[in-house]
């Protein structure tokens, strides 16, 4: 009956609302509320990672079964994109939290910058098949920044391949089912060196994440996409911002 742990479930289906409809947004949303709230960086990255393991599990099959998932994407983003958040989930778990919090603070208020510039003047582009160019040095940039920031993937990945012009529906459907696999990997870095630490945070952002993660495959298609980019970066800004001054 703890508020705190109810406001963290309600972050939870807010966060996979919005993944489940861009492909991005959940890990950096949810992450940077865990900042503010105080918590350690890696403790941050590993809870908000140790639920994305099954709420990016049940997005990717429900994306699946839609069919908005093109295979040859998967496997040219999977392998990398495990690698770049191993490393990630291994540096951010061996240094000072206190110290390295503001940067992260930093860099996920440039996310929210980022995702809020695409809102209100991202140009929109004709769906296309072809694959863009080095997507597995994407992967890997996405995978680590994902583990370090405690989000990332759906921000540096999805709106890199959108903006090269690669169909929106399959891009969405791809990155999220490739998710999964990323965030396995980083979470088994973290309960190998940090232990299985705040359940209550993890077991919050896990309720409202799979309640979510079924209907952001639905709503793909019918909630306007800048209307959702505008608000989440608003909120990711504030929230990083109001770290950063209270690191400060």
């Amino acid at each position: 009956m703890d508020p705190l742990f109810w406001q963290v479930v309600l972050v939870g289906f807010v966060a996979q609302m919005i993944d489940g409809a861009l492909g991005m947004a959940y890990g950096v949303s949810s992450n940077a509320f865990l900042l503010s709230l105080g918590l350690h960086p890696a403790v941050a990255s590993a809870s908000v990672h140790l639920a994305e393991v099954f709420t990016t599990a049940v997005s990717g099959t429900a994306h699946w079964r839609m069919g908005n998932v093109d295979g040859a994407l998967v496997k040219r983003l999977l392998v990398p994109g495990v690698l770049g958040g191993v490393l990630g989930a291994y540096i951010l778990s061996s240094v000072d939290g206190d110290r390295i919090k503001p940067y992260l603070s930093i860099y996920l208020v440039i996310m929210g910058v980022y995702i809020l510039y695409k809102a209100i003047w991202g140009r929109a582009r004709t769906p296309a098949q072809a694959a863009p160019r080095h997507i597995s040095l994407l992967g890997l940039l996405g995978g680590f920044l994902d583990a370090v920031g405690g989000g990332g993937w759906g921000p540096v990945v999805t709106t890199t391949l959108l903006a090269r012009g690669n169909n929106p529906r399959k891009t969405v459907g791809s990155v999220s089912l490739s998710e999964f696999s990323v965030t396995f990997a980083q979470s088994i870095v973290f309960l190998l060196t940090l232990g299985v630490v705040h359940w209550q945070i993890v077991l919050g952002l896990l309720l409202g994440g799979l309640v979510a993660a079924p209907l952001g495959a639905h709503i793909v298609r019918r909630i306007p996409a800048r209307a959702l980019m505008g608000v989440i970066g608003l909120l990711i800004i504030g929230l990083s911002l109001r770290t950063i001054v209270l690191a400060f």
